[in-house]
């Protein structure tokens, strides 16, 4: 599987930005999809997010990939969440905004933890034995 280790400086900070982008769209889109088909908007929402945490993570070839997808979405929801001066938002008080909320973050810390990645410049085994 290729990815991005092997490319420029240049290409890297692209498919960041790339990710960051990819992010909020997915935030925006999965902030109207939860409310409107609930339960199962919900779960499409949050699949949604997590599959692109996960391919970030595989994409990088590391856990830093998922802090750009994950930033992008966490910013998108914050400035979802906040209401504006004519009183509209688009999360309600429901349960299903809350567990969008907290089941994203908790998606990416997830995707940020899992194991499975080689250590850097050394074998897949633990070094120090």
């Amino acid at each position: 599987m290729a990815d991005a280790r092997t490319g420029s400086t240049a290409a890297r900070i692209a498919l960041y930005a790339l990710l960051v982008v990819v992010g909020a769209l997915v935030a925006a889109a999965g902030a109207l999809v939860q409310a409107a088909w609930f339960p199962g908007g919900l779960v499409l929402a949050l699949a949604g997010a997590v599959g692109l945490f996960w391919t970030g993570t595989r994409l990088m070839g590391g856990r830093g990939g998922v802090g750009a997808p994950a930033a992008g979405w966490l910013i998108t929801v914050v400035l979802l969440t906040a209401s504006r001066p004519e009183g509209d938002f688009v999360f309600g008080a429901g349960i299903g905004s809350y567990v969008f909320l907290v089941g994203g973050m908790a998606g990416a810390v997830i995707c940020a933890t899992i194991g499975g990645f080689a250590q850097p410049g050394g074998p897949a085994a633990r070094l120090g034995k």
